[in-house]
């Protein structure tokens, strides 16, 4: 993304204290998740770190509640699963080795995305009436860039679209 300034406002004075390592990072789970950061960082020129108090942080509060009251009624009971996994390299391995890896996969059957990808790039439509307008409604929530497929999310997100496979 080219960011060469970074403000990081945290509301932990732990890790606002950890990321210049004034204070030591003790937790085994999180020092992978702290070297992994300092090399993020590492890129930038400019870092400023500010701890927030949560109580201050009224928008980060106010989107929490928002979101809650949307999953959920007032008297529903609401589930939240927890799972444990890693979203940096084991210690020593660079994430970079892995960016831009191709898998191929031959696959039996038509890619439902091929009439998307078709109509985005050469205009080319559907004979059949049905599919056709559904071609032509669908399309305008899809984007394909370097020969990637991404639909925009109701959330204003763009989601990498995937084969069957």
């Amino acid at each position: 993304m080219r960011i060469r300034h970074l403000n990081i406002y945290d509301d932990s004075q732990l890790v606002v204290n950890q990321l210049p390592e004034e204070y030591e990072v003790k937790k085994e789970d999180c020092v992978l998740y702290h070297k992994h950061t300092l090399r993020l960082l590492d890129r930038l020129d400019i870092v400023k770190l500010e701890h927030v108090q949560r109580s201050a942080d009224k928008m980060a509060n106010a989107f929490v509640s928002l979101v809650a009251t949307l999953a959920q009624g007032a008297e529903e009971d609401m589930t939240i699963p927890m799972c444990s996994c890693w979203v940096v390299p084991p210690d020593g391995e660079e994430l970079e080795k892995d960016i831009n890896v191709i898998c191929v996969l031959k696959t039996d059957g038509e890619d439902w995305r091929q009439p998307i990808i078709e109509h985005l790039e050469c205009g080319k439509i559907p004979t059949d009436p049905r599919h056709k307008t559904e071609i032509q409604r669908r399309s305008s929530r899809f984007l394909y860039y370097n020969g990637t497929l991404y639909q925009l999310s109701f959330l204003g997100l763009w989601l990498r679209c995937l084969d069957m496979e």
